[in-house]
C-alpha cells in the first residue's frame, strides 16, 4: 500500500498539470484566433471604407450680422478673458485693445 500512494499522487498532480497546460493553451490559441478575426474585419472596413465615401459637408449658414457695438464689446471681453487666463500679457492685452478701438 505504502508504494501506490506516491504512485497515485504523482498521477494526480501529473494529470492536474496536464490539465491546466491544456486550458492555458486552448485560452492562448482562443485569443490568436480572436484577434485574427479582428485583423480581418479592420481590413475589410479599409477596403470597404474607400468604397463608400462620406457625403459631402452640408454648407454652413453665415451667422446674423450683429450690430458693431455688440461685436467690439465681445472682442474686447474675449482679450479681456485671454489676459485673465494669463494666455496675453497686459502689454499685449492694451496692444490688441488699441488696434480694435483704433479701427
Amino acid at each position: 500500500m505504502r508504494r501506490r500512494r506516491p504512485l497515485m499522487r504523482a498521477a494526480m498532480v501529473g494529470g492536474g498539470a496536464y490539465v491546466a497546460g491544456k486550458h492555458v493553451a486552448n485560452n492562448q490559441a482562443e485569443a490568436a484566433s480572436q484577434e485574427q478575426r479582428i485583423a480581418d474585419l479592420e481590413a475589410q472596413q479599409a477596403a470597404a471604407a474607400p468604397q463608400a465615401a462620406p457625403p459631402p459637408p452640408a454648407p454652413v449658414a453665415a451667422a446674423p450680422a450683429a450690430p458693431a457695438g455688440d461685436d467690439l464689446t465681445s472682442q474686447l471681453m474675449d482679450l479681456k478673458n485671454l489676459m485673465d487666463q494669463g494666455v496675453l500679457s497686459p502689454e499685449e492685452f492694451q496692444q490688441a485693445k488699441a488696434k480694435l478701438l483704433g479701427s
